[in-house]
């Protein structure tokens, strides 16, 4: 290919090359062309060469030996190489770059040319990669131009106005009066530069924003005519009448109304007559409409107004554009809280965007739905949640089953109901539910006394139709460890009485003992369930006491650990086995070690708050108690810290040789020390943060943080990260979920474990990191009085 080849013609043969190897080989001959013509003093087709050199970086191929180049044509005076020079410059300099320096006195110059083009030129230039010098040294030509009577070179002179706010903030001051006098014009290229200058000036400094609330009149003027006006060619686009200055408008109002009622007030007749008055039949429309509707929640509105903009929301949900049902749903999700009632109106358009082929439709209906659910609804509601979670996609099962737990823990009508609904999520999508599930309902079943013999049916029906829901088998294990007398007698007035012999029960937990679907916690469940039957049924004990002996010997070393303690209990303290396995006492949901998942015990809450700069001595004060120790190895504990029955209590109460006894089988266990209490040490923007310590041995300290939102929002992908000297190790357990739901319904744990062993004086960073209303936060605190009696 010829050196002089034109640029099109070297388009061509690009465009014609059949391998990347070919296509790399015409570039680099074309390249070394240009380099070699650039070296030349007198050469007449430099434009051209700098032309044929953009398109080779807009491919992808370095160009940065055409910078000098680009510094040499906008020197020049001829306006078609100036014209290649500048772009030249917009595309290969950026403010990193030395060379753009050198160009300042050339665009200084330029401002000030006859030609009106050549002046733009300029100004795009500045606007696009202007670095903060250039703009601290050419903003008073700017400004001068601003004042010009051209309308062409005004309205480039605004947005390149702006560029210079966002670099140099400080030079606002220099553009207010100027961006003032805009807003008269008529032409609206420039009353466009001039909205989208007074709106960045506004945003960076608040003495302007009050100077500008006095041009609300002026600004609602321009709005009407717009709105008012009639067709339009030259504006006109679809139907409304330059819908990209409305926008820019309704988004200044947005910001002058905002917490001010004299501004909100000359502005709400303007939103009521484009809310009415503007189709919605175009995206067009629907653009200026959907910034009304963002105006109207965010100033200081009437209640009408505000329906109003609910009722628009909820024509967007019937479009059939999936992109404007989607930020209607986004914006129905910030304003459910507030204005609940007008949402609740459109409820059946939310559920039925659940059925949406789009994922990201589907997840934002998801998330309204959970939203819109109250004391009210609660029933009709569930249905639909309960029906979706069938065919929900893998990806929103945890968050769906999270929420419809929430909102039975909040809203539920009665215990049965309660129950029936967590026990259908749980058949339906058990291995997507949190930890604490499990926990959780087994305090609740505990504390529906006069529903035992109801559930204990259900479950049972449930265990031998599958076993493959690890969180459903394991509830119900536990359940027929402790009701199995209940099941036995086949009298239940709630359900229908199924006739169950102790061969059924037994063999259905043999199956679950046996399987390979069971978890090795499950097995745990299904192992001292076996063993709390053997002082329920009567015929059957010897059986237990084989299926019990089997699992002394099991590989799984907490499996053979509860096994073992059993065969003790047959036969060396064959005379306590009744009063250790007898039915546990209701749970307190509230009680100490006793954590929920939705809402944080009643025992912290009543806490002092302690700020954080008090320091963190109280957290490891632990005192010793004179209960009984914890006996969760002996009553396979589901996990949660059981309080001691009165039997239980009774037999480790003194020294007694039964005490006595009862410490030999579990190995000499230590007395188990008060639990810490708890300290925030952060609270902002409805998120608390309490730090918990406890000691381990001598070098070691394990550190609980425990995350609530008390906002109205819910927050998502809630993550906590941990800095230390480098001298203390730390190690992360895994949190608890990532998901905060609004108004303390749920919390999240994280557990750090700290070893110091040079015990140093501990300083701990946690960073908080989440995701509310479509809007990312993050925010650092330091806890920095640790004492160092913790290492002793």
């Amino acid at each position: 290919m010829s050196p002089s080849v034109r640029l099109q013609e070297m388009i061509r043969v690009i465009r014609g090359a059949r391998t990347q190897g070919e296509e790399r080989g015409v570039i680099q001959r074309e390249c070394a062309a240009i380099r070699a013509q650039f070296r030349q003093s007198d050469n007449g087709g430099r434009s051209h060469n700098l032309a044929k050199l953009l398109y080779v970086h807009m491919l992808g191929y370095p160009a940065h030996f055409g910078q000098m180049e680009c510094v040499r044509l906008i020197a020049s005076p001829r306006y078609n190489e100036k014209r290649v020079g500048y772009l030249g410059a917009m595309m290969l300099l950026d403010e990193k770059q030395d060379a753009s320096l050198l160009i300042t006195n050339s665009i200084k110059n330029d401002l000030a040319h006859s030609s009106q083009y050549v002046q733009s030129l300029a100004l795009c230039t500045l606007a696009c990669m202007g670095s903060a010098e250039m703009c601290r040294d050419l903003a008073p030509e700017i400004e001068r131009l601003l004042r010009a009577s051209n309308s062409y070179i005004k309205k480039k002179a605004a947005l390149c106005a702006v560029h210079i706010v966002r670099k140099v903030p400080e030079l606002g001051e220099l553009f207010t009066p100027a961006a003032r006098s805009l807003l008269s014009e008529k032409n609206h290229g420039v009353l466009h530069g001039a909205v989208v200058l007074i709106t960045e000036l506004c945003e960076r400094n608040p003495e302007t924003l009050e100077q500008f609330r006095k041009m609300v009149p002026d600004l609602v003027q321009i709005m009407k005519g717009l709105v008012m006006s009639g067709y339009s060619p030259e504006h006109n686009v679809a139907g409304i009448s330059d819908p990209f200055l409305q926008v820019r408008i309704l988004r200044l109002l947005r910001i002058l109304g905002r917490n001010n009622d004299i501004a909100s007030d000359a502005m709400n007749d303007l939103l009521a007559q484009v809310a009415t008055n503007t189709d919605s039949s175009k995206t067009a429309g629907s653009a200026v409409l959907y910034e009304t509707v963002l105006t109207v929640m965010d100033i200081k509105s009437e209640s009408g107004l505000r329906v109003l903009a609910v009722n628009i929301l909820g024509r967007f949900l019937l479009n059939n554009d999936r992109n404007i049902r989607y930020i209607s749903m986004t914006s129905l999700q910030k304003i459910v809280q507030t204005d609940h009632n007008a949402v609740q109106r459109h409820r059946g358009t939310i559920v039925d965007c659940l059925k949406d082929q789009d994922a990201s439709v589907k997840r934002r209906a998801l998330e309204l739905s959970l939203a819109l659910v109250s004391a009210v609804n609660v029933r009709s509601l569930m249905k639909e949640l309960l029906l979706f979670l069938t065919s929900c996609p893998p990806e929103l099962r945890a968050h769906t089953t999270s929420g419809i737990f929430n909102a039975a823990e909040r809203y539920a009508p009665s215990q049965r109901w309660h129950i029936d609904t967590i026990l259908h999520v749980l058949t339906t999508a058990g291995g997507d539910v949190r930890d604490e599930t499990v926990p959780n309902l087994i305090q609740l079943i505990t504390t529906a006394t006069e529903l035992h013999c109801y559930t204990v049916h259900k479950l049972y029906r449930a265990l031998i139709t599958d076993i493959s829901q690890q969180s459903l088998v394991q509830v119900a294990c536990w359940c027929i460890g402790e009701y199995g007398d209940l099941l036995l007698r086949g009298e239940c007035e709630e359900t229908e009485p199924v006739q169950v012999t102790e061969d059924d029960v037994l063999d259905a937990l043999e199956t679950v003992l046996q399987s390979h679907m069971s978890s090795p916690a499950t097995r745990g469940f299904a192992l001292t369930a076996t063993m709390k039957l053997s002082t329920r049924i009567i015929d059957n004990v010897d059986r237990i006491r084989s299926i019990v002996s089997i699992y002394g010997s099991c590989i799984d070393v907490e499996l053979q650990q509860r096994a073992v303690e059993y065969n003790a209990l047959f036969k060396k303290y064959d005379h306590m086995r009744a009063a250790v396995l007898e039915r546990m006492p209701v749970i307190d949901k509230n009680s100490p070690g006793h954590t929920n998942g939705e809402e944080m015990g009643g025992a912290i809450k009543e806490m002092e708050p302690t700020k954080p700069k008090q320091g963190l001595a109280a957290l490891l004060t632990i005192e010793p108690t004179n209960q009984v120790c914890d006996l969760l190895d002996l009553l396979g504990g589901s996990g949660e810290s059981l309080q001691p029955s009165p039997a239980q209590a009774s037999l480790a109460a003194g020294p007694s040789s039964v005490g006595g006894d009862l410490l030999d089988l579990l190995g000499g266990l230590e007395l188990s020390p008060a639990p810490a209490p708890s300290v925030m040490v952060y609270e902002k923007n409805g998120v608390s943060l309490n730090l918990q310590c406890e000691s381990q041995m001598d070098t070691g300290l394990t550190v609980t943080l425990t995350a609530t939102n008390s906002s109205d929002s819910d927050m998502s992908s809630f993550t906590l990260q941990a800095a230390v000297p480098k001298s203390v190790q730390l190690q992360m357990k895994a949190p608890s979920g990532d998901a905060l739901p609004a108004r303390g319904v749920a919390q999240i744990t994280q557990t750090v474990l700290l070893n110091n062993p040079n015990k140093v004086s501990l300083k701990m960073r946690v960073r908080v990191s989440y995701t509310t209303q479509g809007s990312a936060f993050q925010d650092t605190v330091q806890v920095d009085s640790f004492p160092t009696s913790a290492w002793h």
